[in-house]
């Protein structure tokens, strides 16, 4: 295409955009119509935007949505109205994801098959796997001639310029959370990589699909078709692709202590359609010194549990040694079967003799901590059977014993803090929960995380007080003394002002056919303490997330709608006369 024409058009939308309309006008294209748009054209006839609408003008399906006027307006360089302007960028999105969709596809099968998850001992600046992610990043934001920067390992900058000071701040993360690869299995049976894009049905299963990678990758491609199609922008955009989001979450922290805010922050890691309140995140860890076991019986050697505290495995597993491990199996077993069915029958206890030892397997559904329930959680599980089966099987008391009561008395099978007393709910952002999440132990102690969402109504220290002071009393009753570490962050609750949010609810309501009203959520994101910091997707609330799970995925065709989506937004609130 002729650059000048280009440039023309991209500046006719421009003036447009910046004229006194009202941004509360919508676009007339509505979800069923897009997907028949996507059905009629297809990549290889596109060349670019304008051949894209060129060819869709020419369809029935304009002339049915009455989308030939923009066409129009837009290809001749005339202005356009408010209704127009959003239509074009509407099909801007569309144009994304039909000239770009494979493409994206195959990027974050690139990006899913390096392993970024935090090595024991290892900073993530210092994983060679975050330099092999970030040589990839940088290699594809180059090639789509975008501005890149490694800031010290930490967080990977990618810009595209606009007009003026105002920056808006895309945040992603690259890190993922740990992975245990023997439970990434199907119900048929089938064996999953989690570090290799499975296509099934229309499901990408892989770690990071959902959370986060999916989030690098649509940003980028968005950023391409607008720097490539020469859009001009009111304001610059900066795609932050963050470290450590998953762990010690120091690295946006660091990137601020060397570099300006952004204005407006986004984070592509939550809910759709604007998220503008986030709980706080908190933990209670308790550690428990390894002892001698005294007593008769079996005695535990080992745990497993989650890998991480904002992660409900699908399943824990005990190891029990024995005299008799034949017995020990059968009498776990009935106990075991018994106290699933006393527990809501929806998880299975399976006890299996493994050599001189007893293998315990408790079997949930995993989940991410920030929505237990939609999860069954196996570790609080095993923890309250252990416990259970006092003068049942016989046991020996060590440090093992000791945590499964400690969780049995004070946490339970509950996930909102009733069986400790702390429980409060806010209207708006929904209850406290805890979930007994992470397993940990070596030669010298057990430890064992719950973790916590906080909505707004107390205040870090008040809920800090409560849970210390329920669980001092408990150690002096039970003689029973773990080390208890507390951390508890204050919740987000952003006032939904100004036109960009405005124009962030427009483009995810119409495009996802939801209902027009901000969200609230359990999960904190890297603008949780930022300024003018919203979540915009890319998880649709009436789907169960699958980040931090075993198994997880992403569709196929929730890819691409994001792809269209973050296209669609970027062109929408960098054009916006003020946010």
């Amino acid at each position: 295409m002729d650059f000048s024409l280009k440039h023309l058009a991209a500046a006719t939308l421009m003036v447009a955009s910046l004229s006194s309309i009202s941004v509360s006008a919508v676009a007339s294209i509505n979800p069923q119509q897009s997907a028949t748009i996507l059905k009629t054209l297809n990549d290889a006839s596109i060349k670019d935007f304008r051949t894209f609408l060129g060819n869709l003008g020419k369809s029935d399906m304009a002339k049915s949505a009455n989308l030939g006027p923009a066409i129009t307006a837009f290809l001749d360089n005339k202005p356009l109205t408010a209704e127009q302007q959003n239509d074009i960028h509407r099909l801007l999105g569309l144009y994304a994801r039909v000239k770009y969709g494979a493409a994206a596809t195959e990027t974050l099968r690139e990006l899913v098959a390096i392993p970024t998850f935090q090595v024991e001992g290892v900073a993530q600046h210092d994983n060679p796997e975050f330099k092999k992610i970030a040589e990839k990043i940088k290699a594809l934001a180059q090639s789509f001639n975008l501005n890149f920067r490694n800031v010290d390992d930490r967080v990977y900058e990618i810009s595209l310029e606009g007009a003026g000071d105002e920056v808006v701040g895309i945040h992603a993360h690259a890190d993922v959370v740990p992975v245990t690869p023997e439970n990434w299995v199907l119900k048929d049976g089938t064996r999953l990589d989690p570090f290799k894009v499975t296509l099934i049905g229309d499901r990408m299963y892989g770690r990071g699909t959902e959370d986060d990678k999916n989030g690098i990758v649509v940003t980028l491609y968005a950023m391409k078709v607008i720097k490539e199609e020469n859009l001009p922008l009111a304001r610059n955009f900066k795609l932050l692709v963050d470290t450590t989001e998953e762990t010690t979450g120091d690295a946006i922290p660091y990137y601020f202590e060397h570099n300006p805010t952004p204005n407006y922050n986004l984070a592509l890691d939550g809910g759709y359609p604007v998220v503008i309140a986030e709980k706080g995140y908190g933990t209670v860890m308790a550690t428990f010194a390894k002892r001698k076991a005294d007593g008769k019986g079996a005695e535990i050697i080992a745990m497993t549990g989650g890998l991480a505290t904002n992660q409900i495995p699908s399943a824990s597993v005990a190891t029990l040694r024995s005299d008799n491990p034949a017995e020990l199996a059968a009498s776990l077993q009935q106990a075991g079967t018994a106290f699933a069915k006393a527990n809501g029958g929806d998880f299975t206890v399976d006890a299996k003799v493994d050599g001189k030892d007893v293998k315990l397997t408790v079997t949930g559904v995993s989940a991410h901590s920030s929505e237990p329930e939609s999860g069954i959680n196996p570790v609080a599980r095993m923890l309250v059977f252990i416990n259970s089966l006092d003068g049942k099987v016989a046991l020996k008391h060590n440090e093992i014993t000791d945590a499964a009561r400690y969780a049995a008395d004070n946490w339970g099978l509950d996930y909102l803090g009733g069986k400790l007393g702390v429980g409060f709910s806010d209207a708006f952002m929904g209850p406290l929960t805890t979930s007994l999440t992470f397993v940990g132990m070596d030669d010298k102690a057990f430890k064992l995380a719950v973790n916590l969402r906080v909505p707004k109504g107390k205040s870090p220290e008040t809920l800090k007080k409560e849970i210390a002071d329920k669980l001092s009393a408990w150690s002096n009753k039970t003689h029973i003394s773990p080390t208890f570490d507390y951390s508890v962050a204050a919740p987000m609750y952003r006032n939904p002002e100004g036109e960009w949010v405005k124009a962030l609810l427009a483009v995810a309501t119409e495009n996802l056919g939801m209902e027009s009203k901000f969200g609230t959520s359990a999960g904190a994101t890297s603008v949780h303490d930022l300024p003018n910091g919203v979540q915009f997707g890319l998880a649709r609330p009436d789907a169960k997330y699958t980040g931090h799970t075993d198994n997880e995925f992403k569709t196929t065709e929730q890819f691409l709608l994001d792809l269209q989506i973050v296209t669609e937004m970027m062109g929408r609130i960098g054009q916006l006369p003020k946010l």
